[in-house]
């Protein structure tokens, strides 16, 4: 970490940090592995079993641009291990029980989740599903007790993540957490991808609504044919 923050626009150097992505071979995961990767990250693709992680980091290493790009794969548990930070992208169904299964790994580290609690459904659209501790985030810090955990990552679109023709990505994350040290990382962390900025979305009791606004960008992305993210202003 760097010398206290003086101002709010004050954040940490991130560049060395080490980046496991649990739920790696789902489009976001993969998507966000390949971002981080290119920004000189080591990143660890986790899944449940290694040859299909490994099979995700050969995909993004053979694409064009992607020879030698320091991306791996493994077991959840290695890949949670071995990272200094860890993006939960699982889908929501497995959500609770793969934190559970990776307490110990997860113990003492910055745990950083974009999961999404949706439904769809014929005639109606994505919709918010109803969680039990308030979101997935709360949800995460729920189980994690030893972990930090930030919501970040929810409104970035998977199709721009891994299109080898988009060289930013234009959007603003919103990160919500109770730890400052750990918010300030991951805006750092948001900034190291091309075109996007980090900005404090609150405390982690104010995720629900961040999770829930998928929803709505997913009707308005049908609607206009489009990958719409976000942009906030004045700040």
């Amino acid at each position: 970490m760097t010398e206290q923050q003086k101002t709010p626009y004050d954040l940490p150097d991130v560049s060395g940090l080490s980046i496991g992505i649990l739920g790696g071979t789902g489009d976001q995961g993969k998507g966000l592995a390949r971002r981080f990767a290119l920004a000189g990250h080591r990143v660890t693709i986790g899944s449940r079993k290694a040859e299909r992680a490994q099979q995700a980091a050969d995909d993004l290493t053979g694409e064009r641009g992607g020879a030698g790009l320091p991306v791996s794969g493994a077991e959840n548990p290695v890949a949670a291990g071995q990272s200094d930070v860890v993006i939960v992208a699982v889908p929501w169904d497995g959500h609770k029980p793969t934190l559970e299964s990776l307490r110990a790994e997860l113990d003492g580290k910055i745990v950083v989740d974009c999961v999404n609690p949706l439904g769809f459904e014929k005639g109606k659209g994505a919709f918010a599903l109803p969680v039990e501790e308030g979101s997935a985030a709360e949800q995460a810090a729920a189980v994690l007790t030893g972990s930090r955990v930030v919501a970040a990552f929810h409104h970035v679109s998977a199709k721009l993540l891994l299109d080898p023709e988009v060289d930013g990505m234009e959007l603003d994350v919103l990160v919500l957490g109770n730890d400052r040290e750990a918010t300030d990382l991951v805006q750092a962390l948001a900034g190291r991808i091309p075109g996007m900025r980090g900005v404090y979305g609150g405390k982690l009791h104010n995720a629900g609504q961040v999770e829930a606004f998928t929803a709505n960008l997913i009707s308005m992305n049908r609607r206009y044919k489009a990958h719409a993210g976000l942009r906030i202003t004045d700040v």
